[in-house]
C-alpha cells in the first residue's frame, strides 16, 4: 500500500493564455514557474498545451518533438533544476507513430531535472455544437497506458483536460494522494462541467486533485473557461483561479487524506472491480 507523503506540501497550478508563439509562451511560464518556487511551492504543474495553442491544428504537428530532446523539453528539465522544484509539463507535442499526428503528452521532471514520468493522453476531445467544433483525433494520435508514479509528496496519478469525463481512468490508478489534469477546457463545457467533475474525482477517489488550465481569450479567438482548480479530498474547493495568467497554490496535507479516508473507507468497501454485467 501507498505510505502517501510525510510532510504537507506546498503544492501549485499555473495558469496561462497560451498563443502561437512558443518562446513567448515559455517566458510566461517560466515566469509564473519563478513566481511559485518563491511562494514555496515544491510541486507545480502547467497547463495542457502550455507551450503552444494555435488556431492552426497543424501547428503542434510541426513543432513536436522527440522524447528528450527539444527547446521545450529543455525548458522544463533547466526550470525544475534552477528553481528546485517537481514540474508537471503539461502538456507538449511529442512524435506520434502517425507522421500526421503528435502524442499530447506530460512530462514529469524532480527538482534535480531529471526525467521520471510520461502520460499520453488516453481520450481525446470531440465536441460540435453550433459554429464550435473540435476534433482532435485529426492531429493526435491516442495513449494508452494508465501512468501514476511515486515523489516525495505521495503517489501522483496523471490524466489530461477530456479524461476528467472518464472516471474508470482514474480507479485504474488504484490509491493515489494527488491526481494531476492539465487542461485546455472550452468555455461552454468548462462553465457547464469543469467545477463538478473536478470534485466528484477528488471525492469518489478521495484525494487532492490540481487542475491547470488554459483560461482566457487566446490570440487566435478561441477561449477557455481556465478556473484552475486545486481541490481537497471531501471535495472542497482550496483555491481557484478564474481567468489570465498567474498562480494558483494549497496545501498538500497527507493528515487530511488519512482522517477522510478512515472516517468514510469508500475506497475499501469497493465490490464492483472484476465484474462483469450479466
Amino acid at each position: 500500500m501507498n505510505a502517501g507523503p510525510d510532510a504537507n506540501t506546498r503544492i501549485a497550478a499555473l495558469q496561462t493564455v497560451s498563443g502561437p508563439d512558443v518562446a513567448a509562451n515559455l517566458a510566461v511560464a517560466g515566469g509564473l514557474i519563478a513566481e511559485a518556487a518563491d511562494a514555496g511551492a515544491r510541486l507545480l504543474a502547467l497547463p495542457e498545451f502550455f507551450a503552444l495553442l494555435s488556431g492552426d491544428e497543424t501547428a503542434k504537428v510541426r513543432a513536436r518533438e522527440r522524447q528528450g530532446e527539444g527547446p521545450i523539453q529543455d525548458f522544463l528539465r533547466e526550470a525544475a533544476a534552477r528553481h528546485k522544484v517537481w514540474l508537471i509539463g503539461g502538456t507538449l507535442p511529442l512524435l506520434a507513430d502517425a507522421p500526421d499526428k503528435v502524442r499530447n503528452a506530460v512530462l514529469v521532471y524532480n527538482d534535480r531535472g531529471e526525467h521520471v514520468a510520461r502520460y499520453d493522453k488516453i481520450h481525446l476531445f470531440s465536441f460540435a455544437r453550433g459554429d464550435e467544433r473540435h476534433d482532435e483525433t485529426r492531429t493526435i494520435e491516442a495513449g494508452g497506458r494508465v501512468i501514476r508514479f511515486d515523489s516525495p509528496f505521495g503517489r501522483i496519478g496523471l490524466s489530461v483536460c477530456y479524461d476528467l469525463r472518464f472516471p474508470e481512468l482514474f480507479r485504474a490508478m488504484g490509491e493515489i494522494d494527488l491526481i494531476i489534469l492539465p487542461a485546455a477546457f472550452t468555455y461552454t463545457t468548462g462553465q457547464a462541467h469543469w467545477e463538478i467533475l473536478l470534485r466528484a474525482r477528488a471525492i469518489e477517489n478521495q484525494c487532492y486533485l490540481m487542475a491547470p488550465a488554459q483560461g482566457g481569450r487566446h490570440p487566435h479567438g478561441r477561449r477557455t473557461w481556465g478556473h484552475s482548480m486545486i481541490v481537497d479530498p471531501w471535495g472542497d474547493i482550496l483555491a481557484c483561479r478564474a481567468e489570465g495568467p498567474g498562480v494558483v497554490t494549497a496545501t498538500l496535507d497527507p493528515a487530511r487524506i488519512a482522517a477522510i479516508r478512515q472516517s468514510l473507507p469508500a475506497l475499501r468497501h469497493r465490490r464492483l472491480e472484476g465484474m462483469g454485467a450479466g
